[in-house]
């Protein structure tokens, strides 16, 4: 597995990288040795091989200062950036360690990629990024 500080290195890299209106799969070059896709297929190529399950999964809480922030945002109401902000970081490093699994698995793709969010308490975030871990070669 990659480290936590490997991890936030990558993701400040991108950061630098992307402009801040676009996703990771609207761009779709999160990694350049790994195809990411939702679909069960990838166009224009086969798929050979099925390694498993592969996922990535991190937990993330707003500090203090953000939990206030929040807070005070919402008596207001619209979007609060904090948690907002929170949720794209840890979307980002699930995808990075469900991407590092599949590499594991001697993976070259990830097909059928989704995400799940869960609240483990009221002030504690998981996500899960899952797929299926897959070797592809072009047709």
């Amino acid at each position: 597995m990659v480290s936590n500080e490997e991890i936030e290195r990558r993701l400040e890299a991108k950061r630098r990288e992307i402009p801040e209106h676009a996703s990771y799969f609207e761009i779709n070059d999160v990694s350049e040795d790994i195809i990411i896709v939702s679909s069960n297929h990838i166009p224009g190529y086969e798929i050979v091989e099925t390694k498993g399950f592969c996922y990535g999964l991190t937990v993330r809480s707003r500090g203090v200062g953000g939990q206030i922030g929040a807070g005070l945002r919402s008596l207001v109401g619209g979007e609060i950036k904090e948690y907002v902000k929170m949720m794209e970081e840890s979307r980002d490093e699930a995808l990075y360690r469900m991407i590092d699994h599949a590499r594991q698995m001697g993976a070259n793709a990830i097909i059928s990629v989704r995400y799940d969010s869960d609240e483990i308490s009221n002030v504690m975030q998981e996500i899960l990024a899952y797929g299926t871990a897959v070797v592809a070669v072009e047709k």
